[in-house]
């Protein structure tokens, strides 16, 4: 049986995904697989999961030796079990940049495509074989592309994200606005979790200028619930970043209707950082970055210390 999972602190394309794949493997390819996840799927996530009526896929610990699997979301060790180049990596599907680090048994099938949702990239590899997805998995691949794209607000939109989205909801009877606002009003929904859940709830780890940054975000509708947590957020970095081997968290709260990020500063480091990355002039403990919206384009790359 193959496993096929996504990255940890799994998202919404980082739990679609898998399903929609293990799907493909399953009932197109004959080839048995099984969707998991490497940790709980955030709110939105959960949300699609009950929506429409799938199953949540079990959480893993780790991978074994030997143990088939397939790498969807992410190509990226550090957001990966710990034993990943042990086990038989068969394929990556991927939107993100190469990260390298993973190493394979043998030469596999890797995809990267600069395209905003790995959903986008699935229903491209599947072919004519796309026409049979049922319609529970259809709408899986609608939400990824939905919540990776902000709805399209996203600089990470494609013409080919959009052009899908429109296609699925046609076939689906779903209008698009409608619900896409189901599915914000989940991912805005934070009330009941703690402040290290918040902070881990949406993060990859990355390394800059010698610092190793474990980089959050936060997108939603109602980006006040979260900043009226600001100073216990800002308090619960330290143990995050200390427990979870990081110098410092980076938290943007991403205003999805606004469309800017707020950046919270704790730190001397994280002033610095905001300074050199985005041009601004940090003065208090926040600072606001109008048009930034994707942590893949708009954060990550410009990253400097």
């Amino acid at each position: 049986m193959i496993k096929v999972f996504g990255h940890k602190s799994p998202d919404t394309d980082s739990t679609g995904s898998p399903i929609i794949w293990a799907w493909y493997l399953t009932h197109v390819k004959h080839t048995p697989a099984q969707a998991v996840l490497l940790g709980e799927p955030n709110t939105e996530a959960a949300f699609v999961l009950r929506r429409w009526d799938l199953p949540k896929p079990p959480i893993i610990d780790g991978v074994q030796p030997g143990e088939k699997v397939v790498i969807v979301d992410t190509n990226n060790p550090a957001e990966l079990p710990s034993g990943i180049n042990e086990a038989d990596i068969l394929a990556i599907i991927d939107h993100h940049k190469l990260v390298g680090g993973i190493q394979t048994k043998g030469p596999i099938d890797v995809t990267i495509r600069p395209l905003a949702c790995t959903a986008t990239i699935l229903h491209d590899l599947m072919g004519d074989a796309a026409a049979e997805m049922p319609d529970n998995i259809k709408c899986a691949m609608l939400s990824c592309i939905l919540s990776d794209t902000l709805e399209f607000r996203s600089p990470t939109t494609t013409a080919h994200d959009r052009h899908l989205a429109e296609k699925l909801a046609r076939e689906l009877g779903i209008r698009i606005p409608d619900y896409a606002d189901e599915l914000f009003a989940a991912k805005s929904d934070v009330s009941r979790f703690s402040d290290a859940e918040l902070l881990r709830m949406d993060s990859k780890e990355y390394e800059v200028g010698g610092k190793k940054l474990r980089v959050s975000v936060l997108e939603t509708t109602a980006p006040h619930v979260v900043l009226e947590r600001k100073a216990s957020l800002m308090d619960s970095m330290p143990a995050v970043a200390a427990e979870d081997g990081a110098d410092q968290v980076l938290l943007f709260v991403i205003d999805i209707l606004r469309e800017e990020a707020t950046l919270l500063v704790p730190s001397e480091l994280v002033a610095t950082i905001a300074e050199k990355s985005f041009g601004v002039t940090v003065s208090g403990d926040t600072v606001v970055l109008p048009g930034v919206m994707s942590r893949k384009k708009q954060i990550i790359p410009v990253l400097a210390l």
